[in-house]
C-alpha cells in the first residue's frame, strides 16, 4: 500500500467507525442522548468529507493507486453500513430500506468484480445515477442521526423522506448496472 494523502484519509475513514458505531452506545449516564446524536453525526459528516477529499487529493496531487481504487468504495460502503445498522437498532430506519441499500452494495460490487474478471469493467463503471444515490444517502443519514428538531424543522422526518428517495434511487441505480451487465451475464 502507498502511503500518501488519499489512502490515509480512506483508512482514517475506516478508523472512525468503531468510534462512530461506540459513541451510540455510550451510557446517558455519560452522554445525554441528543449530545451523543450529535457527536455521532459529527463524525458521519467528517467521515463522508474525507471521503471526498481523498478522491480531490488523488486527483489534485496525481496520487491515484490501485489499492486507493479498491479501498475507497470498501470504506464508504462499510460506514453507511454501520450507519444503517445503528439506525435500525435505534428504529430510526426500516429493515426493509436498510436491506435495499446494504443488499445493492453488496450485489454491485460483486458485478463489479465479475465484469473486471472477464475484461468488461468499463461496462459498470460508475453512472451519474450512482452518484446521485450516494448523494441522496449521504444527506438523509446524518438527519437520521440527529433526529431531533434543528431550527424548527423535523430532522427524523426530513431523514426518513430523504432516506425513502435514496432507497429507491439504490434501486434504480442497481437496474441501471444490472441492464449495463446482462448482455455479459447471457454470455456466460
Amino acid at each position: 500500500m502507498q502511503w500518501n494523502v488519499p489512502n490515509v484519509l480512506t483508512l482514517l475513514r475506516i478508523l472512525m467507525i468503531p468510534l462512530f458505531v461506540g459513541v451510540f452506545y455510550l451510557p446517558e449516564s455519560l452522554m445525554s442522548s441528543p449530545l451523543r446524536d450529535f457527536y455521532a453525526t459529527l463524525i458521519f459528516v467528517l467521515a463522508a468529507v474525507t471521503d471526498w477529499l481523498d478522491g480531490y487529493f488523488a486527483r489534485r496531487l496525481n496520487q491515484t493507486s490501485a489499492f486507493g481504487a479498491f479501498l475507497d468504495p470498501v470504506a464508504d460502503k462499510l460506514m453507511v453500513a454501520a450507519a444503517l445498522i445503528v439506525l435500525v437498532e435505534f428504529g430510526r430506519v426500516g429493515a426493509v430500506v436498510a436491506l435495499i441499500i446494504i443488499g445493492r452494495e453488496i450485489t454491485i460490487s460483486a458485478l463489479r468484480e465479475w465484469m473486471a474478471g472477464i475484461g468488461q469493467g468499463k461496462g459498470v463503471a460508475v453512472a451519474m445515477i450512482g452518484k446521485i444515490k450516494t448523494a441522496a444517502q449521504m444527506i438523509a443519514i446524518p438527519f437520521l442521526l440527529y433526529s431531533h428538531p434543528v431550527a424548527g424543522i423535523d430532522a427524523k422526518l426530513l431523514g426518513t423522506g430523504l432516506i425513502y428517495v435514496a432507497a429507491f434511487l439504490t434501486l434504480l441505480s442497481m437496474a441501471y448496472y444490472l441492464r449495463a451487465a446482462w448482455p455479459q451475464m447471457c454470455k456466460q
